[in-house]
């Protein structure tokens, strides 16, 4: 008598145990790239911002790279140092103002990690130059209607990851008020409209090199 062993399961065949895997990968590499085209065609309105842009920023970031308002990096951390105030007119509190600013600015559009360490991938220092009150406009009678202050900051940055971004440069700003305001009263709302000119001048000069 022969006895005939019994057959095998297909199921349990080498063969059949790496086919199943491979043709889901298959059909999932398929998927994402119908997705793309898709999302090529309707570049337009809810489909844009709804689907295609996280897809995107999904992308750069399993790439390294974080693109915000234009910008693109490459780097993890940087160490933002606090600005000097060398001003001929100081204001006690400038200096942390506009570095607070500064710091807000970079980290939120940039996801960089702030760190204190001198081997950053990104390093910035600078100083508070300048810090002026002068008149901007007169009347018929050469008496002074507008008044405008301006302050300038010098800054270095440094690229450890592109020396060719490295520069040193300084950004001067600018707001007018009314010659009938003290300057002690409108100082602050000043400052907080100059701060911000100013943050994004450095920002766009070293991330977006606008």
């Amino acid at each position: 008598m022969v006895l005939t062993p019994p057959e095998q399961n297909s199921s349990n065949q080498p063969g059949q145990q790496n086919f199943y895997p491979a043709l889901f990968i298959l059909y999932s590499r398929k998927a994402v790239n119908i997705f793309v085209y898709f999302c090529i065609l309707t570049m337009r309105g809810k489909y844009l911002l709804g689907v295609c842009l996280p897809l995107l920023l999904c992308m750069l970031a399993g790439c390294g790279i974080y693109s915000f308002s234009g910008a693109t990096i490459e780097g993890k951390n940087i160490n933002i140092h606090q600005l000097d105030n060398k001003a001929r007119n100081v204001v006690p509190s400038l200096s942390g103002t506009l570095t607070d600013k500064l710091r807000s600015r970079i980290l939120s559009q940039t996801g960089l990690s702030p760190v204190t360490k001198d081997d950053a991938d990104y390093d910035m220092t600078g100083a508070i130059t300048s810090y002026e009150v002068t008149v901007t406009g007169a009347t018929s009678v050469q008496v002074a209607s507008k008044n405008r202050l301006t302050i300038s900051v010098q800054v270095t940055f440094k690229n450890r990851l592109n020396e060719k971004a490295n520069f040193s440069q300084t950004f001067t700003r600018f707001s007018d008020f009314d010659a009938s305001q003290i300057l002690q009263n409108v100082e602050p709302a000043l400052i907080e409209d100059i701060g911000n000119q100013l943050a994004d001048d450095i920002f766009n000069k070293a991330f977006v090199n606008w």
